[in-house]
């Protein structure tokens, strides 16, 4: 008779091991081991589902709307008509080498590169 138990559910990518043997028992592959009976297996898959559906839906719609509906759906105006940059936003500026803080100061140009991604649909593999 054998028997396989479920190793523990403690994170293989933390501190805790799989509970796959290290003595003088172990289960090989240890590695296909732990991620599929620790649940991190599944952890992957979803992230790599939530990373996918999300670059599908940017690139749906930088397909199908103008920059300027793209960017005013990106910083949209409060009741007043005011529109502010959150933090990331502004980190996002930065790395784009636009150093405006306000969101009514950026030109066409500046507001287009804000507001695409500009990701080639022919080089992303699904």
């Amino acid at each position: 008779i054998t028997v396989v138990r479920q190793p523990s559910q403690g994170p293989t990518f933390g501190i805790k091991g799989g509970a796959a043997g290290g003595g003088y028992a172990q289960v090989i592959p240890m590695e296909e081991f732990n991620l599929h009976m620790t649940g991190d297996i599944h952890a992957i898959t979803a992230a790599n589902n939530l990373v996918s559906a999300a670059l599908d839906a940017r690139m749906f719609h930088e397909a199908t709307q103008k920059d300027e509906a793209l960017y005013n759906r990106l910083c949209p105006a409060d009741k007043d008509g005011n529109r502010r940059f959150s933090p990331v936003m502004l980190r996002r500026l930065k790395k784009l080498g636009i150093a405006k803080t306000d969101p009514n100061e950026l030109t066409p140009e500046e507001r287009t590169s804000f507001a695409r991604l500009d990701v080639d649909p022919e080089k992303v593999t699904w």
